[in-house]
């Protein structure tokens, strides 16, 4: 078996919703459908889709068809549930790295669905800042997925 993958929200979004990585992304996906994600990455999804409709960037049939590919996708993906180690990993990380409370979450469930193993894992991540924190924490990070795809 390859390297498993753990998808941040950043890396999921273009899947939903028209952007420049959506064709690197979709060719990405193909390759390597099965997902690890986080249990709030569907929350974080459906906040960035809502402010896209706010910012009037997404309209309405958009914003259906979008929260649609996402439940497809959730339906499909291992997802990390909300654990107590979930929460304590989090807070170590944040000591650690600059991260937002939400990235820290996301990459604590990374590293504890990997079982603190991260160098056969792969974080798929398009923020810069907690793709720093990955790589730095041993997962192959894939920002880029024209570089890969």
């Amino acid at each position: 078996m390859g390297a498993v993958n753990f998808w941040d929200s950043s890396a999921i979004l273009p899947l939903l919703v028209e952007e420049t990585t959506t064709p690197s992304a979709l060719v990405y996906y193909a390759d390597n459908p099965e997902i690890v994600a986080w249990w709030g990455t569907p929350v974080e999804c459906t906040s960035a889709l809502a402010r896209l409709e706010r910012e009037a960037r997404l309209d309405s049939a958009g914003m259906t068809q979008a929260l649609g590919q996402l439940n497809a996708l959730q339906m499909a993906w291992n997802e990390v549930q909300p654990l107590d180690g979930v929460r304590q990993i989090a807070q170590r990380l944040l000591r650690l790295h600059p991260l937002r409370a939400a990235d820290s979450l996301q990459l604590a469930a990374a590293l504890l669905a990997c079982e603190h193993r991260p160098q056969s894992w792969q974080f798929v991540c398009l923020d810069t800042r907690l793709g720093l924190a990955a790589e730095r924490e041993g997962f192959k990070l894939i920002q880029h997925f024209t570089a890969i795809a």
